[in-house]
């Protein structure tokens, strides 16, 4: 039974894959200090026997007991308000958190896997996103404790591949929405579906024309799932290629919803990117991977998720 350890298994995408790797016979440790991430997130797990939750800050030395197949290095705050909130803790666990889990990982032969993002490109200057771009980032901007800190993780896993022959994969993860999505982290979709089922006024920073690329939580497992036992060690995309300005996508959140709120407009965060659309081309090629559920498809599971989970306004007295 191949043993797999999680950090950040938690977590909205982290408890995703604890589920999934379980389903295909994996034994799975998720390791989490629960920053951000929630236990409720596992109740679909924690009674697997196959299953042990252990409660450690991966910035701090990990050991384990018996062998490891693999590690994925999850554990991070990963939306402006929780990264704005904790900007010692991202940086400390995207960079002794990453040395950490790799040098577990060099100490039990396991593959090991990085979950990167997008936000290395920062504000890109090239569009598409190709995984050859170097990125256009403030290291000294309000969002730097975040794409720096990804930045020095992917740094790091190259240098762990390159001088002790680890194992290494890097992912750079797209925009990823579904369920468990967390309703106050901040990041558009939670937002927008929040705002709308409250009856709340849609905010829209700037001037909504700036884009983004939505990749429902499925498929991004299913991409990281074949990854991982591939060969490959270079950074590979992992999003949905389809491309809307915030605009249009408040716009379509209205009309799924059915609410009859508004949209206020507010103005731009510093260093929000403009565009942002992946280049899957390497992943095509590489995994046979491309996104499978369409946005319409993946909001409305995520509407209803957060459905369960909204007070709706009361109805105006006459």
């Amino acid at each position: 039974m191949p043993r797999t350890l999680i950090t950040g298994g938690g977590g909205f995408v982290g408890s995703h894959l604890c589920e999934r790797f379980l389903a295909e016979g994996h034994e799975v440790i998720c390791v989490d200090n629960f920053i951000t991430g929630s236990v409720g997130n596992l109740d679909g797990v924690r009674n697997d026997p196959k299953f042990t939750l252990m409660g450690h800050d991966i910035s701090h030395a990990l050991h384990v007991r018996g062998p490891i197949d693999n590690v994925l290095h999850f554990a991070s705050p990963a939306s402006p308000v929780d990264y704005l909130n904790f900007p010692i803790q991202t940086l400390k666990v995207g960079s002794l958190g990453t040395h950490n889990a790799l040098g577990l990982a060099m100490k039990k032969g396991a593959a090991f896997l990085l979950a990167s993002t997008s936000e290395v490109y920062g504000d890109p200057e090239v569009h598409p996103q190709v995984e050859e771009y170097w990125g256009h980032v403030n290291p000294i901007g309000t969002r730097g404790c975040y794409d720096e800190a990804k930045r020095f993780a992917e740094a790091i896993t190259m240098a762990y591949h390159r001088a002790h022959q680890v194992n290494t994969h890097i992912i750079r993860i797209f925009n990823t929405y579904g369920e468990r999505m967390r309703l106050d982290d901040g990041r558009v979709l939670p937002n927008f579906m929040g705002q709308a089922l409250r009856g709340e006024p849609l905010t829209v920073y700037g001037d909504g024309s700036q884009t983004r690329s939505f990749c429902y939580v499925a498929d991004l497992v299913e991409g990281i799932y074949r990854l991982l036992p591939t060969d490959y060690h270079m950074p590979v995309n992992l999003g949905n290629p389809a491309e809307v300005t915030i605009l249009e996508f408040a716009k379509e959140i209205l009309a799924l919803s059915g609410s009859p709120s508004t949209i206020e407009y507010r103005p731009l965060p510093q260093d929000d990117p403009k565009i942002r659309q992946p280049d899957i081309t390497k992943a095509r090629q590489l995994l046979g991977w491309e996104p499978k559920v369409n946005r319409h498809e993946g909001l409305e599971r995520t509407l209803e998720h957060f459905r369960q989970r909204v007070t709706p306004p009361a109805p105006k007295s006459n």
